[in-house]
């Protein structure tokens, strides 16, 4: 394991939940899913925001901008290390994500049509800035999910995870050691665009799951890491996510949102590797209807 990946493991510990894996079956193929919908807040980001508030001494207060599960994780980061947090969302965030960042006791600011707008805006307001992804403590803490991945299921031969800005893949690269597929929509595709151009570029944000995969361009930081990795850029469309992600819940009655899906998606559709790959499942922060 890399060791910036295990001094995080080790840091964030007793504030974060290790979650389960479960070794299924589907169409007569083995496979691992990473329950990580069910960490503390119902994503993994709360791993990445408390190595970074950890790391960062005692700041008098944390500022960041999320579509709304990196803000949640930050809010939550900050109520357990008791430190005040300002998170600011584009207005498109989910009301679901907004009112679950105000109840962990976060100042929340709604600004700009798109999480480019509302990173803007929270740069400017003072506080120690909490990257979404472009971090290397950020990306560290993303690794302990792929590393208890290993430790629990080491047979495990390659990790498929959703990307958005990059943190959660790069974080897996670091923290397993093993081949890792890195799955976007078609229309939401920051990390595909930048490794066909060969550094980060601008992207379209259009996918049912762009609240939690919705990142403008791929971060510097998990570029530079997904680069030097075997890493496998995938892309599913949105209507191969929302059959995925019914059918997390018809066959397994696993609830998560679109953006979590997306690895799963990419799995049935026969564009993972491995005799026995895992999917983490990333995140379970939607707004449930009738």
């Amino acid at each position: 394991m890399n060791p910036d990946v295990s001094a995080a493991a080790d840091r964030i510990r007793p504030h974060v939940r290790r979650t389960p894996q479960w070794r299924v079956e589907v169409d007569g193929r083995p496979l691992v899913l990473k329950l990580e919908h069910l960490q503390l807040t119902g994503s993994f980001k709360l791993r990445g925001a408390v190595n970074a508030l950890l790391t960062a001494g005692s700041p008098e207060r944390v500022v960041t901008a999320s579509g709304g599960n990196h803000g949640l994780g930050v809010a939550e980061a900050a109520r357990l290390l008791g430190v005040p947090a300002t998170v600011f969302v584009p207005l498109s965030a989910p009301e679901g994500k907004v009112r679950r960042i105000e109840a962990a006791g976060a100042k929340l600011i709604r600004h700009g049509d798109t999480y480019a707008e509302a990173v803007l805006a929270a740069r400017e307001t003072p506080g120690f800035y909490l990257e979404a992804y472009d971090s290397p403590d950020v990306v560290a803490g993303q690794g302990t999910v792929a590393a208890e991945v290993v430790q629990d299921d080491p047979d495990v031969d390659v990790i498929a995870v959703a990307v958005g800005g990059g943190g959660l893949a790069a974080g897996t690269a670091l923290g397993s050691g093993l081949p890792t597929v890195a799955v976007e929509p078609e229309r939401c595709c920051a990390l595909h665009r930048a490794l066909a151009a060969g550094e980060p570029v601008d992207s379209e944000v259009a996918s049912v799951a762009a609240s939690a995969l919705g990142a403008t361009r791929v971060g510097e930081v998990p570029f530079g890491v997904l680069r030097a990795h075997d890493v496998r850029s995938v892309l599913v469309s949105d209507a191969e996510l929302l059959a995925a992600r019914d059918r997390l819940w018809e066959e397994f009655r696993l609830a998560v949102e679109p953006a979590a899906a997306v690895p799963f998606a990419a799995w049935l559709a026969g564009r993972v590797p491995g005799e026995l790959p895992c999917v983490v499942l990333c995140g379970a922060n939607t707004d449930w209807t009738p």
